[in-house]
């Protein structure tokens, strides 16, 4: 046992001995402190280090703050009639305390995945081992929060995430009816290829066998108790494949028949099968406030965020974002001591829906598309952040709660958001007639020409969709925001007013008045993803008799967005950059390109855009030549830096990238 764990245990018996009723974290257990990035310096304060282990905890399931988790009356209970839990944790924490800037930033795992070095500071991704082990220089990236001297926080919450290549976890926790084994028939959606989470195969490696993993263990695996269907598109009949076509590999996998078959990529396959052992999902979210909680309030030597923080802020990409919406809409904002945990929260393409996390045989690994995963639960009103009635479900309600424990409040989206995940249900009322405002404690923001996986060293290719994908990176904005952020929570200076579009001014519209421009070459969507009140997620049935209605950004004569956050690149184009696409053969065609957007540049001259048809003005009538160009980003940074959307740093790096010899190249022809 290194010196680091062995210190770490003796404090943990004091801490289960002297912690006080009400604050749940009772144990933490220090695997290891090590140096980052070989002992790099960032600004003024100086080198990181690594500190990770496990954390344990019990939860009250009589305390009026945790009945809100599904099935905690069904788990396992210690002799004190208490849930006990264990996580993974991991910190990057200033080496020199005193030169750290005592607040946190809590970045919500995605799927057991750290994001915030390679999704907000550009680190460069070589695999997906490599990302959730920071460790070197490069892992920094720029080292924003480095240099700034945030603590940097992530904890597992779902122990259904795969630790494979590093990645984090909770334990499960096993509900059962009263000691006995509860078995539910459920549906698992099997789709190939559209969402890998793995490292594709190295050069020469051979195709990978592709069982469909299953949810939950198969409590019999005898075929007549289950049922296995497909269809090719979200709205095709279902088409059932018999017995002889199918056959259970180990009870959390099914394999296609005869032995070989590989499924159909982007098919939807459906599986309906008795499952056993529900898991109290929920538990994850109570564990999360327990550890961000200790972190804050604790002040004993056991805090691996040293004590003292003052800041708490959170920070959560897609799954995340929505996994921060349901933490603060049930209450996890506020700790079993009646304290608050997050000053603030960023959610980051989250769109309007939650994670289906907190139920009986729950699935977070859902997000619902117009192709996938459109049955399972995730669009439930409230959608925004304004307290309003909804005219389809008759109820009352907001995501923030009013009850003096909700965070101040950020949520960011991209183009593809309004496509897909019914962003525009946040500032308007649920049947997209009239505009709502944000209350004071929240600001939205829509990233203009952005799709929904937008990072730094995205590239062109296509994919699996029928145009190029978007390139366009959020990250300048979004580092500015969360900047701004930090100062409401710590200094009570507002951030920049909410960005979004309108019904009042026209920039909301739907896809069939979308002006995109005939830009040649460029297959245009007309669909976005639907959904009414989800009735039933097993035998799946949704009510569409009044739908909610969801708009779109309206584009400019170029196709790109009119609204909202225009960094350089949609301000000063070289292109038109959206938020939607298509699959292309042999995934299903026509149905919406999961979460990807198009990327379409602009002829370098006149002649050339005229030769190709093309209705955009070239570059050589936009800007004249280079320099031209390289002036009108100069004007458009300099407005985002003053408005506290860009900081000085990204302008710059903006400006070096106009004036590049790569982008000097594109003006010739």
């Amino acid at each position: 046992m290194s010196r680091a764990c062995l210190k770490c245990a003796v404090l943990c018996a004091a801490l289960v001995a002297a912690y006080p009723a009400g604050a749940r974290v009772t144990e933490i257990n220090t695997v290891a402190v090590e140096p980052f990035a070989d002992g790099a310096s960032y600004g003024t304060t100086g080198a990181y280090e690594r500190v990770r282990g496990t954390f344990k905890g019990e939860l009250d399931p009589q305390d009026a703050r945790n009945k809100v988790i599904v099935d905690l009356d069904k788990a396992p209970r210690n002799a004190r009639g208490m849930v006990e839990y264990e996580a993974d944790f991991f910190l990057l924490r200033p080496a020199d305390a005193a030169r750290g800037n005592r607040k946190i930033i809590y970045d919500v795992l995605n799927r057991g995945r750290k994001l915030i070095h390679w999704r907000l500071m550009d680190a460069r991704v070589t695999s997906v081992a490599a990302s959730n082990d920071p460790k070197t220089p490069e892992d920094a990236g720029t080292g924003l929060f480095f240099r700034r001297g945030y603590t940097l926080v992530w904890s597992g919450w779902d122990s259904e995430a795969p630790r494979a290549n590093g990645g984090m976890a909770m334990k499960p926790i096993i509900a059962t009816d009263a000691g006995a084994t509860i078995v539910r028939v459920i549906r698992d959606e099997l789709v190939s290829g559209t969402r890998s989470r793995v490292d594709p195969p190295k050069p020469g490696e051979p195709p990978r066998k592709q069982p469909l993993k299953l949810s939950y263990e198969a409590a019999t695996l005898d075929q007549s108790q289950a049922q296995l269907t497909a269809r090719r598109d979200e709205t095709d009949a279902r088409v059932e494949i018999p017995a002889t076509g199918w056959a259970y590999a180990g009870s959390r996998a099914i394999e296609l028949l005869p032995a070989g078959t590989q499924p159909e990529p982007g098919t939807l396959y459906e599986f309906h099968y008795p499952a056993k052992d529900p898991r109290v999902l929920g538990a994850g979210m109570a564990a999360t406030r327990d550890l961000i909680s200790f972190l804050r309030y604790d002040r004993g030597t056991a805090n691996p965020a040293r004590p003292g923080i003052r800041t708490a802020l959170a920070f959560g990409i897609s799954q995340s974002g929505r996994f921060l919406r349901d933490f603060v809409h049930d209450g996890f904002n506020q700790d079993e001591s009646a304290r608050k945990v997050f000053d603030g929260v960023l959610a980051h393409t989250a769109g309007s829906g939650g994670v289906f996390l907190n139920a009986e045989f729950a699935q977070a690994n859902r997000t619902s598309s117009q192709h996938e995963d459109h049955m399972f639960p995730e669009n439930a009103f409230p959608f925004s952040t304004a307290r309003m009635t909804d005219p389809v479900t008759g109820k009352t309600g907001a995501l923030l709660r009013g009850d003096g424990f909700d965070p101040l409040w950020m949520e960011t989206n991209t183009s593809t958001e309004y496509w897909q995940k019914g962003a525009s249900l946040l500032v308007t009322d649920p049947l997209g007639t009239a505009d709502v405002a944000h209350p004071p404690n929240a600001r939205g923001y829509l990233i203009a020409g952005t799709q929904h996986a937008g990072a730094a060293w995205m590239t062109s290719t296509r994919g699996l969709c029928v145009n190029p994908r978007n390139p366009h990176s959020p990250t300048p904005a979004l580092r500015a925001l969360l900047i701004a952020l930090d100062e409401w929570a710590s200094d009570g200076k507002a951030p920049p007013a909410s960005m979004t579009p309108h019904i009042k001014d026209k920039t909301f519209t739907t896809p069939d008045e979308l002006k995109f421009p005939a830009i040649p070459g460029v297959a245009v969507a007309h669909r976005v993803n639907t959904f009414g009140v989800l009735q039933d997620w097993v035998k799946p049935a949704m009510d569409m008799t009044k739908p909610y209605r969801q708009l779109v950004t309206q584009v400019d004569a170029d196709g790109n967005e009119i609204a909202g956050i225009r960094l350089t690149d949609i301000a000063v184009p070289l292109a038109t950059y959206t938020g939607w696409n298509y699959y292309r053969a042999p995934f299903p065609e026509g149905e919406l390109c999961d979460r990807d957007g198009t990327y379409k540049p602009f002829a370098a001259t006149r002649a050339e855009r005229m030769a190709a048809g093309d209705p955009r003005p070239s570059l050589e009538e936009r800007y004249g030549d280079h320099a031209g160009y390289v002036q009108q980003v100069e004007n458009a940074a300099a407005k985002l830096v003053a408005a506290r959307l860009l900081l000085n740093e990204d302008a710059e790096r903006l400006i070096a990238r106009a004036k590049s010899a790569e982008t000097a190249a594109r003006f010739v022809r």
